[in-house]
């Protein structure tokens, strides 16, 4: 998939397939606000891609899914809950359920009319159709009279 011009916050889902190096690490993986985003596994095959989100922790209705312009958008807005009961008080806080958003352009090849997602297990699943002309077709034998 192709990459905005220059806005590293929208990456390209083919990015990391040809890029193993740890160049930009921190950048890709930590939000302006020094909060972790979550990490996410693409996969593909002749019909599909298919983005996994990790996000333990929220509720399907936490998640917003959006296509503009080739432009897929996954976000979500989740308030820290600070929450006690008479007589409690926190000592120590490692849940971080924060917002968050991650951006992907995506190529012309997908049908983005049957974009669907769902949620299951602390995973948010998108799955992501190719066009019927973008599927790889079986070779032809063509007889020789």
């Amino acid at each position: 998939m192709t990459i905005v011009k220059y806005q590293n916050q929208w990456p390209s889902l083919f990015d990391k397939f040809f890029n193993n190096d740890f160049e930009g690490w921190n950048r890709d993986n930590f939000s302006k606000t020094n909060t972790t985003l979550p990490s996410l596994n693409i996969k593909e095959n002749k019909d599909s891609f298919f983005v996994e989100v990790a996000a333990p922790g929220f509720e399907k209705s936490d998640f917003k899914i959006e296509l503009d312009n080739d432009l897929l958008t996954i976000s979500s807005e989740k308030k820290l809950s600070n929450e006690v009961k008479d007589g409690e008080r926190i000592t120590k806080q490692e849940f971080s359920y924060q917002s968050f958003r991650r951006s992907f352009s995506l190529p012309e090849l997908v049908n983005d009319e049957k974009i669907s997602a769902k949620y299951e297990n602390g995973i948010l699943s998108i799955t992501i159709p190719k066009k019927e002309e973008a599927k790889p077709k079986a070779a032809k034998v063509i007889d020789i009279k």
